[in-house]
């Protein structure tokens, strides 16, 4: 991979990403090197939308995770106050990073990788809106495995509103790769693909994040990469 006159704007973009996060305290050195590993993979791979795609989920879980600082405080969710390290940024946007390189490696297998790839994202997004703004505007906190109400803010505790603006992040990941290839089928398979990584998320946090046996880290990433198998197994089995 040579750079080269047009890829000039997206490097750009990748070294103001960095500035930025590192200056505004939002990732360490180590996590903005790791973002950039990751931003040049998916634009290598994926071309612009996937850089998009990155783009928009990080300024997008940047203000997330700003938003109703005082509320998070009071639920000891600190949320902007900690920098994110490089273990965070991988379990966000490795999964999506490898299918890139899978692309780079595979570019014939294009389409199912790229619905893969942006389904990952999607369900990065989906998590991380639904879980820092489901704590702001949901009204009732249920448990995702028994259902019985919980204490908002715990691992695997769920509400309609942060469900809903999961979804909503989902398809807006979806909205950009359907802008970039088409309006089809993949446009939902995207979207239903990131809501199920969404609730792997939250039943892996109840179920064994509680207990101590997986961090959030590891969780984090698994819900990426059932999001990316989800979107496999409907491309595959239903011959999209």
């Amino acid at each position: 991979m040579i750079l080269q006159l047009k890829d000039l704007p997206v490097a750009l973009l990748l070294i103001a990403g960095i500035v930025f996060s590192i200056y505004a305290k939002k990732l360490t050195p180590a996590a903005a090197f790791t973002g950039l590993i990751c931003g040049s993979l998916l634009y290598f791979g994926a071309g612009y939308p996937g850089i998009l795609m990155l783009t928009i989920f990080f300024l997008c879980g940047t203000i997330a995770t700003s938003w109703g600082r005082r509320k998070k405080q009071k639920l000891d969710k600190p949320g902007d106050h900690e920098r994110r390290d490089s273990g965070q940024v991988l379990a966000n946007a490795g999964m999506a990073a490898f299918l890139a390189a899978l692309l780079i490696t595979f570019p014939e297998q294009r389409v199912l990788l790229t619905v893969m790839l942006s389904s990952s994202i999607a369900s990065a997004m989906a998590d991380t809106l639904s879980s820092e703004l489901g704590m702001i505007y949901g009204k009732s906190f249920y448990n995702c495995i028994t259902w019985k109400k919980d204490q908002c803010g715990l691992d695997g505790v769920i509400s309609l509103e942060g469900t809903l603006i999961g979804f909503a992040g989902a398809t807006v990941i979806a909205i950009v790769y359907a802008l970039s290839e088409v309006f089809n089928i993949y446009f939902l398979v995207i979207i239903i693909a990131g809501a199920a990584g969404n609730f792997s998320d939250s039943f892996l946090g109840a179920k064994l994040e509680r207990k101590g046996i997986l961090t959030n880290n590891l969780v984090n990433f698994l819900s990426t990469l059932f999001a990316a198998v989800v979107a496999a197994v409907f491309c595959l089995v239903f011959r999209l």
